[in-house]
């Protein structure tokens, strides 16, 4: 019976942090400001990003209509974004609330998006994301 409980609640644990997807208002929008769309640049590559009509807020703290940045690089927006977004080499949170950095990449053509979310890493409802950009490193 034990066993049968836990079973359950570990079902609808996800469950529940889909129902609770943090609202973003009416006309949210993330962007890049730099660099722009197919850009040929020179590495290292300074990503300066841009956010409308909500504000920006360190993960873990709660305030209305805000969030933090999250920066997918060479990566599609995960399926699904009732789930907070994974840390990994190619999403880079900024959950201190940083709204720029530093990336080296290596020479070739790479995208970039940004995918706002909530103090637990999950993006609003409806998500707020930016264009994907494309740029060129060549050296």
């Amino acid at each position: 019976m034990r066993n049968l409980i836990l079973t359950a609640l570990l079902l609808v644990a996800p469950l529940a942090l889909a129902a609770d997807r943090t609202p973003s208002p009416t006309g949210a929008e993330a962007y890049i400001i730099s660099p722009k769309d197919g850009a040929k640049i020179h590495g290292p590559v300074r990503v300066l990003f841009g956010l409308k009509g909500m504000g920006i807020a360190p993960a873990g703290v709660k305030f209305d209509n805000t969030g933090h940045h999250h920066l997918l690089v060479d990566a599609a927006v995960p399926d699904d974004l009732s789930l907070p977004l994974p840390s990994t080499e190619r999403i880079v949170h900024f959950g201190k609330g940083q709204t720029e950095t530093t990336l080296n990449l290596p020479p070739g053509t790479h995208t970039l998006q940004l995918v706002l979310a909530d103090m637990n890493h999950i993006p609003h409802d409806p998500a707020v994301i930016s264009p994907k950009i494309t740029v060129t490193v060549t050296e």
